[in-house]
């Protein structure tokens, strides 16, 4: 989009561009002054300015109360993880899954060929082709289709047609340039990043949804299996090897370029780890007769962590009406402190009690903030980066999105808000690495930890909040954890795997 004389285009992290326009008479007229004149004149306004200030203030203080997380409470937040992490080895059936992938050991780094991998995400579905050369080096094409909410909601079976369909479409464009050879039958590694209990690495029944799908006829049922009957109903030259996760992918996508990486975490519209654990660890396989000493990648599914309880997370009033008016109530309890999809929301109630309440917004029309998740967690993004003094991306996500003017001291406020919220998500989240850490063992040598996801790689500050939380549960050794942008792991990593 052109840029307007006077004004400023911003791009926010989900790559659409907005601009917004400052005309004179703005520049004229300071907002709270436009706003207010026509109420009343002089003292008045600045009264009432004071004492709008004066309630912020005094908001923010209750807000950095309620959303900030202490050492001590992190340290208990923990240990109540590890129980989790060790109860879901344990026994089948449980909060926190911890499903074995039955993917044994670690790549070598000298995996070679060429493999289709198909990612079923929380966003976006996304075909690709991995070339593997050995090295820890890969080459990747790609392609991306948007779903769209009524798909999330529709029959499973028509979901994975069209999953089907966007892999034909991918191979024949592949076919036509030359990339595919014509009649060759390719491996495919499917990315399928919802909880599902898996007994085989080409085989999955989903558990539950999460992430705002509610596909029918899919919960219990196996997904490869279906999956599989829309690949052959539209003749599609492929053969689904194995099944993954995002954060399997992304664990052995990152091992595979960096054999230090140890934990893969995904920080997105969801959230998810996964790590390799001992056999001899996982009671609830000793029927199976494995060699105890064989190493096995776990996908944890924390998300879930403290969900039906409630007992360990510290969930505000806003986190309760987000947990009850979600499709899901009680479920994925971690998951809506921490993820992407959330953190907006949370802003949002929060904006909308304020607007209740008188101390923001009056007089004007606050309709269109007032729709459930219609502030983007991008927006937060945004609020935070913002490098003017006057705040001007902030002015832009309200008047643009909104229509709705605001004073410097509410973007002020807005972004303050933005912070605590985005803070306490990286500091609970370094609760679920530290748990796994810990657990493991891994704190005195040091480990890597893949990190993926919109709001790790997006938000800015998310990847130093989580090393600082790391550093406040473990003190200094807490350097010892470091982070850092992983590989693609549903596409690189579920080639590798296939």
């Amino acid at each position: 989009m052109a840029d307007r004389p006077g004004g400023t285009s911003v791009t926010p992290p989900t790559g659409h561009t907005f601009a917004f326009t400052r005309s004179s008479d703005q520049d004229d007229l300071p907002h709270a002054t436009k706003r207010y004149q026509y109420i009343h004149q002089g003292a008045l306004i600045a009264t009432y300015a004071d004492s709008a200030n004066r309630k912020m203030a005094d908001h923010l203080r209750k807000f950095e109360t309620m959303f900030t997380l202490t050492p001590q409470r992190m340290r208990m937040i923990v240990e109540a993880f590890k129980d989790a992490l060790e109860t879901g080895l344990a026994k089948r059936d449980q909060v926190v899954p911890m499903i074995p992938t039955y993917v044994f050991g670690w790549p070598t780094g000298k995996e070679t060929g060429n493999y289709l991998a198909v990612d079923l995400g929380g966003t976006n579905l996304r075909v690709c082709l991995v070339t593997l050369q050995g090295d820890g080096k890969f080459e990747i094409t790609q392609s991306k289709y948007r779903l769209s909410e009524e798909q999330k909601q529709d029959d499973g079976q028509l979901l994975f047609d069209f999953c089907a369909e966007c892999l034909k479409a991918f191979i024949d464009l592949n076919i036509e340039s030359g990339v595919i050879e014509k009649d060759a039958v390719l491996p495919l590694g499917f990315t399928f990043s919802y909880p599902c209990s898996q007994d085989k690495i080409d085989h999955g029944e989903l558990i539950r949804w999460t992430k705002g799908f509610g596909a029918p006829n899919t919960e219990g049922h196996d997904v490869v299996a279906m999956f599989r009957k829309s690949l052959e109903k539209l003749s599609v030259p492929a053969e689904v090897v194995a099944l993954t996760c995002d954060t399997t992918g992304t664990l052995i996508a990152s091992h595979y370029v960096n054999p230090k990486t140890k934990i893969a975490c995904i920080f997105g519209t969801g959230c998810n780890a996964a790590y390799m654990e001992y056999v001899r660890d996982i009671p609830k396989l000793s029927a199976l007769n494995i060699d105890p000493n064989a190493e096995i990648a776990i996908n944890c599914e924390w998300g879930a962590f403290d969900s039906f309880e409630h007992e360990h997370l510290p969930r505000t009033k806003y986190d309760l009406v987000i947990d009850e008016t979600s499709n899901k109530p009680g479920e994925q309890a971690f998951e809506k402190l921490i993820s992407g999809r959330y953190l907006g929301e949370i802003l949002r109630l929060i904006i909308c009690e304020l607007i209740d309440e008188g101390v923001i917004f009056l007089g004007q029309n606050t309709y269109k903030v007032e729709i459930p998740y219609s502030f983007d967690t991008a927006f937060l993004s945004l609020m935070e980066s913002d490098p003017t003094d006057e705040l001007l991306m902030i002015i832009g996500i309200f008047t643009h999105f909104f229509a709705l003017e605001t004073t410097l001291a509410e973007r002020q406020f807005f972004r303050a808000l933005a912070k605590l919220v985005g803070r306490r998500a990286a500091r609970l989240s370094a609760c679920g690495i530290a748990a796994i850490v810990s657990k493991m063992g891994y704190l005195e040598e040091g480990c890597a930890v893949g990190a993926d996801g919109s709001l790790y790689n997006k938000y800015p500050g998310f990847a130093d909040r989580v090393h600082e939380g790391l550093q406040d549960i473990f003190g200094e050794k807490g350097r010892n954890i470091v982070t850092y942008h992983a590989e693609d792991g549903s596409g690189i990593g579920s080639a590798i795997v296939a």
